[in-house]
């Protein structure tokens, strides 16, 4: 049905303001020391025309992965286009972290460890993080090489990383104990570990960072806990494969610890990708759900479903989902095309409407997830509709006060910089029907739109957003809009400043 919207700046009421670095994203360990990731879908995949062959079971995950050798954060491109997001914050972690010896004397690995971390190669890491002007976050390595699960936790290569960080200038300044915990021996924890020994280790741990380095952010507990959602009959999980196999809670690793967080963390994913959808179909959506309400709700009900974790485990503190996107997995078929913008821009302003925090996007350059291409960085149209929202939306939030529907998803912020003025963020998710929307004053339009859903290319006010010579950016320039009605075509994100 097509909707009506009248804005009204004058009237919006203030709910919060928003940590300036919400938008954020993840470079996995696995590219900082090279090592298997998810496989690249095909073009025919990507356009929609080739489906992806299933697998029997879990046992075969194995084939959906390939080597990736390091990503060469030293590359002017991939330079040049984070920085353009102005300050983030830049999450190094994964399963990959909870397994990587940091071996900066180059002495090899011991037994117990999957994984190697060399010194340029963190030292690379850490120039890219100063060079785009970003914090950095971490997790550290928690696995047999360690300690046995009877043994406590211990300092030994915390010490190397957090040691190394600070004497080349760019200290860890967040850090979360190990990623997703809550699937024990999927994460790569000693053998025979349990939420007893998680909690000890965590404890240990936090007490550790805040004795030697009391500037940095203790962050926790990093969980996938679909038990956190009260999902309906007919919904899918939003919290990727610890969705489906958990092999404790939220609860579980938290309650009884002694040392408190500083922000509460948790992953966030609208579901299951194609590469696992055969073994665990209840938690794929497919394309053609991609912009519908179910789909589109599913950030804020997790925010939503969590904060009451967060004013129990970090009362007063912010929340953060340390990793986000489209679909555990590594991202669907569609995550590098038009369509899962809809999804990207919808889940920060949801959100930003729930609590304040900071999302971290997974990943920057890796998988079809990434906002670039990986070992090309050609930039893919989440890349540019998160650019324009770094450009425009500011930290206030606003309650618009209108009904969330298919057709208007609407969300105010102040201006960037804080200039005068309002900033409102339109998706019409519908794909049939026009929203007119009614403009008290002048304003500028940033309607963006592409020739079809899947399309690899987003145009913006009608023209390509693609990189020019030289890797020029295209210009981000807005249509000037007269007071009045103005109509937002069907499958369209519009940016209205006033």
């Amino acid at each position: 049905m097509a909707q009506f919207v009248k804005l009204n700046p004058e009237a919006l009421k203030e709910l919060r303001t928003v940590n300036p670095c919400l938008m954020s994203y993840n470079v996995e360990m696995t590219e900082v020391t090279g090592g298997t990731f998810w496989k690249a879908y095909t073009p025919e995949q990507i356009a929609g025309t080739e489906a992806f062959p299933p697998i029997k079971g879990f046992h075969e995950m194995a084939g959906l992965m390939q080597w990736y050798d390091p990503i060469d954060t030293k590359n002017p491109r991939l330079l040049k286009l984070a920085k353009e997001f102005g300050p983030v914050w830049v999450r190094v972690s994964g399963t990959w972290a909870t397994k990587t010896y940091y071996d900066f004397d180059n002495t090899g690995a011991p037994e117990g460890y999957q994984n190697v971390l060399k010194k340029e190669q963190w030292i690379s890491l850490l120039d890219f993080v100063k060079a785009v002007g970003a914090k950095l976050l971490i997790s550290v390595a928690n696995c047999e090489g360690l300690h046995s699960a009877d043994e406590p936790w211990n300092p030994s290569q915390a010490e190397k990383i957090f040691a190394l960080s600070t004497e080349h200038g760019v200290p860890i300044s967040a850090v979360e104990f190990t990623n997703e915990p809550n699937m024990m021996e999927m994460t790569g924890f000693p053998k025979g570990y349990t939420p007893a020994h998680f909690r000890r280790d965590q404890d240990l741990f936090h007490a550790w960072v805040r004795k030697n380095y009391p500037d940095c952010l203790v962050v926790g507990p990093c969980t996938t806990d679909a038990s956190a959602i009260q999902m309906g009959p007919n919904d899918k999980g939003g919290a990727g494969i610890g969705d489906i196999m958990p092999s404790c809670t939220t609860g579980d690793l938290m309650d009884g610890c002694t040392e408190k967080v500083d922000v509460f963390s948790y992953h966030y994913y609208n579901g299951i990708s194609e590469r696992l959808a055969s073994v665990m179909p209840n938690a794929h959506w497919q394309p053609g759900q991609a912009t519908s309400e179910s789909y589109l709700a599913m950030a804020g009900a997790c925010a939503r479903a969590f904060a009451p974790y967060r004013d129990k485990y970090c009362p007063g503190g912010e929340m953060w989902v340390t990793e986000s996107g489209d679909a555990g997995g590594g991202g669907d078929t569609w995550a590098s095309t038009y369509l899962d913008v809809f999804r990207t821009l919808n889940e920060l302003g949801d959100f930003a409407t729930v609590t304040d925090g900071v999302i971290f996007h997974n990943t920057l350059a890796s998988s079809d997830y990434g906002f670039l291409k990986h070992g090309t960085f050609v930039p893919r149209p989440n890349y540019f509709a998160v650019l324009l929202w770094q450009r425009l939306m500011g930290t206030t939030v606003y309650d618009t006060e209108v009904p969330v529907v298919e057709g208007a998803h609407v969300y105010a912020h102040s201006r960037k910089e804080g200039r005068d003025g309002v900033v409102y963020l339109v998706i019409n998710n519908s794909l049939t029907d026009v929203t007119t929307v009614e403009l008290p004053k002048d304003g500028e339009l940033y309607v963006l739109s592409a020739d079809g859903l899947r399309a690899p290319v987003m145009k913006l006010n009608g023209k390509e957003l693609v990189l020019g010579e030289n890797d020029e950016l295209p210009e981000l320039a807005p249509a000037k809009a007269a007071a009045g009605k103005v109509e937002l075509a069907p499958a369209t994100c519009t940016f209205i400043v006033l």
